[in-house]
C-alpha cells in the first residue's frame, strides 16, 4: 500500500518539480535587470537550480500525504509541515538565502509556521466549499 504512495510522490515530484527553477530563473532575471551590480557565480546558480528542483519536487510529492486514507487528518498534517519545514530551512541554509543564526532561524521558522497554517487554512476552507457544493447537486 505505501508503494502506491510512494510512486504517487515521486511522478507528482518529476511533473512539478521542474517550475521552481523557471521561478528562480525569473527571480534571476529581475535582479540582474533592477539591482545595479547584480551577479552570481555559476556555483551559485547551479545550486540555486538543483535546490529549488527539490523544492518544488518535495513540495509536489509531499502532497500524498493528505491521500493516505488510513491516516488521520493530524498525522498527514503533521508529515506534510515537517517534510516541508525540514527541506525549506536546509536548502535556505545551503544557499545562504538566510544565515545559519538562532535569531534568523527563530524569525524564519515562525514565518514558515503562520504562512503554513493560512494557507493550509484557505485551501481547507475551499475544499470545503466545493464538498458543500458538490453535496448539494447529488
Amino acid at each position: 500500500m505505501m508503494n502506491k504512495y510512494f510512486k504517487t510522490f515521486l511522478l507528482r515530484g518529476l511533473m512539478f518539480g521542474g517550475f521552481g527553477p523557471i521561478v528562480l530563473a525569473i527571480i534571476y532575471a529581475v535582479l540582474t535587470a533592477t539591482v545595479n551590480g547584480f551577479s552570481l557565480s555559476g556555483g551559485e546558480v547551479c545550486l540555486g537550480i538543483i535546490s529549488t528542483y527539490i523544492l518544488a519536487f518535495i513540495h509536489a510529492g509531499t502532497s500524498v500525504f493528505n491521500q493516505i486514507e488510513d491516516w488521520p487528518i493530524s498525522k498527514s498534517l503533521l508529515y506534510h509541515f515537517v517534510t516541508l519545514y525540514i527541506a525549506y530551512i536546509t536548502c535556505y541554509i545551503i544557499n545562504t538565502w538566510i544565515p545559519f543564526v538562532f535569531e534568523v532561524l527563530l524569525i524564519f521558522t515562525a514565518i514558515f509556521v503562520v504562512l503554513y497554517f493560512v494557507i493550509w487554512f484557505i485551501v481547507f476552507l475551499s475544499i470545503k466549499a466545493v464538498s458543500k457544493k458538490m453535496n448539494k447537486v447529488l
